[in-house]
């Protein structure tokens, strides 16, 4: 019996029939179908696919295709939390979802299946699949479609532990050799690990410029700023960016693992680094200091540190003034401010002078004490007595401290009245304390001359400073005319006596008589102090060297004039 042919089988006609235009174009479509839908899963595994976007469940990568894969979030590690638009990934394609994306698993690269296959990935350098099937003596043995070696330092894990996590893993790597004859292959991982976060590196830098805002964590300290942590790469925050107050030590403020807002300041992809700013996220504090801070202005600071040339002051957290060392002491030229000053002092200062475009202050000790010169015409005036210490002496003369920041020159000429001096040590000290005369004052010169030898006190100065008007003294007359006597009180001590009426007659007879030596002892004997004996006669008719009771009527001790009256 002959076949009949079943209705799936194309009869003899067809097969010899020729193919219409329709039926060329149906049957190439479909055959093209078939053949995309029937790839052999190597080539779908050797994609490379770049993350676009992000949502909060997916990622989306361009493969190449006119619809772009999706990836879920959770088939990378931490969530995604790291992965950014540009970072690229080895992907293979499953399908497509009803949105029409294809749907895409990670890392899934061609394993060879011949050694035609390894032979072409070594000369490639193409990353290849393999499995990795035990630890082995120095790394893991690895199933690449042959049996394959790899060395523990080229695993990318540290320890055995984590290497024993890898037994039956699927990873990716690359042969570093190959030998048919031995059926000797070798395979690194660590180096595409290596590959592929360069190439997330180099996708992060470039996404980052100058003047973004990101957020890090403090990855670790050192003695000039702190590595900042941006998820994956590292970012420098120098030690002069973390505020705008000085910072001895960045641990003083920034602690491991504490989250920053920072801002970007440069990016230099060539040489991977990434200058980060912290204190640019706050008021720069000279923008507000031309108002803030005025010339002649007090205000109090914390002294930060000591130089050679003067100390700086902290005002306000960012602004530092300087105390120059000649602004620091009316009294004495100071050679360390470390001798007036120590850092932490807290001092009110008076701003000299304000710099906004340098950012310099200049701040004055000494004024916010107050000039001690100010005055000095009205305190210290000539003819008057000071006394002081001896600061310093020259070959020219010695300067005495008068007051707090204000010395005067005693000229040699000026020390003594007896004899001539060779230099002030032959009689002064430093640290002596002397008295001496005002003789001229010149406040806009700052000088003050004084005299030590004719402030040395007198008997007449004792006298006057030890009497007063009504006190009853003797003194013996020296001489005599028609309306005054002149009487010796002492030593060089000399007084008038205006007399109203007395017998110049008598006066004129009488030749001059002997003094009274009894009398005049008895004065002598108690230093011209005290009064006269009552005992003593007097006299009628006054006489020259007569010794006589008086009463001081007048005292004048800035000219030193002394006026008796007969008791």
């Amino acid at each position: 019996m002959q076949n009949q042919n079943t209705p799936e089988s194309p009869s003899p006609a067809e097969l010899t029939a020729e193919p219409t235009a329709e039926s060329t174009e149906s049957f190439g479509a479909l055959l093209s179908e078939f053949e995309q839908s029937h790839k052999p899963d190597s080539a779908a595994r050797q994609l490379q696919g770049i993350v676009v976007s992000l949502d909060a469940e997916s990622v989306f990568l361009d493969i190449g295709y006119k619809v772009e894969g999706i990836l879920p979030r959770s088939a990378f590690r931490n969530n995604a939390d790291a992965v950014q638009p540009g970072d690229k990934f080895f992907v293979s394609v499953k399908g497509r979802n009803e949105e029409r994306y294809y749907l895409l698993s990670l890392s899934r690269v061609s394993q060879p299946t011949d050694w035609a296959s390894l032979e072409e990935a070594f000369a490639q350098k193409s990353a290849i699949a393999g499995t990795v099937t035990a630890v082995v003596k120095g790394g893991l043995s690895v199933d690449v479609g042959v049996r394959a070696f790899m060395p523990a330092s080229r695993s990318g894990v540290r320890d055995a532990a984590e290497m024993e996590k890898l037994v039956g893993q699927e990873i990716t790597c690359r042969i570093i050799k190959l030998d048919s004859a031995e059926e000797d292959v070798v395979v690194d991982r660590r180096a595409i690990a290596e590959e592929e976060a360069f190439a997330q590196q180099q996708s992060q830098f470039a996404a980052l410029a100058p003047g973004e805002v990101v957020s890090g964590a403090v990855r670790s300290l050192t003695p000039y700023g702190a590595f900042v942590d941006l998820g994956g790469i590292d970012g420098l925050l120098h030690i002069s960016d973390i505020a705008w107050s000085r910072v001895d030590k960045p641990e003083d403020v920034l602690t491991v693992g504490q989250t920053l807002q920072v801002k970007i300041l440069k990016v230099d992809p060539e040489s991977r680094r990434i200058s980060l700013g912290l204190k640019q996220l706050q008021p720069e504090p000279w923008d507000a200091a031309p108002e803030k801070y005025k010339a002649g202005q007090r205000i109090a600071g914390t002294v930060t540190r000591l130089t050679d040339f003067g100390a700086f002051v902290e005002l306000e957290p960012g602004i530092e003034g300087l105390i120059h060392v000649s602004e620091m002491s009316w009294v004495k030229k100071v050679r360390r401010p470390s001798d007036l000053l120590h850092t932490g002092d807290i001092v009110e200062t008076v701003i000299l002078s304000v710099n906004p475009a340098e950012k310099r202050i200049s701040l004055g000790l000494k004024q916010a004490l107050g000039d001690p010169w100010a005055d000095a015409a009205k305190k210290y005036l000539v003819g008057s007595a000071i006394e002081g210490p001896v600061t310093r002496m020259m070959k020219f003369g010695a300067f005495v401290q008068v007051a707090e920041g204000v010395e005067g020159l005693v000229h040699i000429s000026e020390i003594v009245a007896d004899r001539h001096l060779h230099h002030p040590q032959d009689v002064l000290k430093v640290g002596q304390v002397v008295r001496a005369q005002v003789l001229a004052v010149d406040p806009e010169k700052r000088q003050l001359k004084l005299s030590i030898r004719q402030a040395v006190p007198t008997s007449r100065d004792e006298y006057l400073a030890e009497h007063n008007v009504g006190d009853t003294v003797s003194g013996r007359i020296v001489e005599q005319s028609a309306a005054s006597l002149t009487v010796e009180l002492g030593d060089g001590i000399r007084a008038t006596c205006p007399v109203a009426s007395h017998a110049p007659a008598a006066a004129a007879q009488q030749s001059p008589a002997k003094a009274d030596l009894s009398s005049l002892t008895s004065m002598l004997q108690a230093r011209w102090k005290g009064g006269a004996s009552p005992a003593t006669p007097q006299p009628a008719a006054l006489r020259a060297g007569e010794v006589r009771t008086f009463r001081i009527a007048k005292l004048d001790r800035e000219s030193g004039s002394i006026e008796l009256a007969l008791a």
